[in-house]
């Protein structure tokens, strides 16, 4: 998915300091996006406060509503976009030649190292779609190298006493994503079954960072009620997570090592200076080879937008 802001902010990604558990609840905001034909998205991430979560350095929620979703070719550079559907369809074509469809339970994975344009437009007339697209950032040893793509019909499912889990990437309680990862990472949607008493999710990983959402319904995590919209940050040393849901719920973890590398975000690209992203926009913008070629949208694309009358320079995180 692109980031269609008509003047996007930079952001820097720093690295997280390590820390103990916290629970910290951080609000999402609403981002309209006038290339969708006035869909509006709910961008979770990046904050200022919290810019990253391990290696996840974007996530936006789009719908539910009934829209018709038509994104253009654009780039990327830097990064891999997780596509993960929750309902309706969508058709993902990119540079490689990718033409696939994607519903909801199955993931779509993207890898752009250097240079990948792709099309996403939702399937129907004026569906029910509802979406999340995530971006997780390459480490430099893979963030100049060849594009890939990947799509998995057949993910891993966790469960538990009271709860189970489809784990889209990496690993949790046991089972693990066959899709392909750079930084150790984890996400996953969970489902915790009505009751009164705990559902204990084990084997977290002490040394990742890890936030959850509530996507649907409402639960107690960490000792704080939440209900569908806000992320709450939990910070590194959990070994488990107690989710409480009289009703039942739906929610999404991610999860990481902390990034080591300071990262700049512009737009639809990930990278480590000021020349590198703007070569990048120069390079869309020339029609340069290194994006290729979304086959059947003729001269269609998502022009980028005017870099800043600056230079690009980092944010400081706010969470310490």
């Amino acid at each position: 998915m692109s980031n269609l802001d008509v003047a996007p902010a930079e952001s820097t990604c720093h690295r997280t300091e390590g820390r103990g558990p916290v629970a910290i609840l951080l609000e999402a905001r609403q981002v309209p996006l006038g290339g969708l034909r006035g869909l509006t998205v709910t961008r979770t991430l990046p904050q200022r406060a919290l810019p990253m979560v391990g290696a996840w350095t974007f996530f936006d929620q789009v719908g539910p509503e009934r829209a018709d979703m038509r994104l253009l070719p654009h780039p990327h550079i830097g990064l891999q976009t997780v596509t993960w559907p929750l309902l309706g369809e969508v058709r993902h074509r990119d540079s490689l030649g990718s033409d696939t469809r994607i519903r909801p339970g199955e993931l779509n994975l993207m890898t752009s190292g250097r240079g990948i344009s792709h099309s996403e437009f939702s399937l129907g007339e004026l569906p029910m779609i509802r979406a999340l697209q995530l971006w997780v950032a390459l480490p430099a040893d893979r963030a100049q190298g060849e594009p890939a793509f990947e799509q998995h019909r057949n993910l891993p499912l966790a469960t538990g006493d009271g709860w189970r889990a489809t784990v889209f990437i990496g690993e949790l309680a046991g089972p693990t994503s066959p899709a392909t990862v750079y930084s150790p990472l984890v996400g996953a949607e969970i489902s915790v079954d009505p009751g009164p008493t705990d559902a204990e999710i084990p084997s977290l990983r002490t040394d990742f960072e890890y936030a959850v959402m509530v996507l649907d319904g409402s639960a107690t995590i960490a000792g704080v009620e939440l209900t569908a919209g806000p992320l709450l940050y939990l910070g590194q040393g959990r070994s488990d997570l107690a989710v409480t849901s009289p009703a039942g719920a739906r929610l999404l973890i991610l999860g990481g090592a902390p990034f080591e590398e300071e990262l700049l975000m512009w737009w639809n690209f990930v990278g480590r200076s000021h020349e590198e992203i703007a070569q990048a926009r120069d390079d869309w913008q020339s029609h340069d080879n290194r994006f290729g070629i979304v086959e059947g949208h003729g001269a269609q694309r998502i022009p980028a937008p005017p870099l800043p009358d600056l230079r690009l320079t980092p944010r400081r995180r706010g969470l310490r």
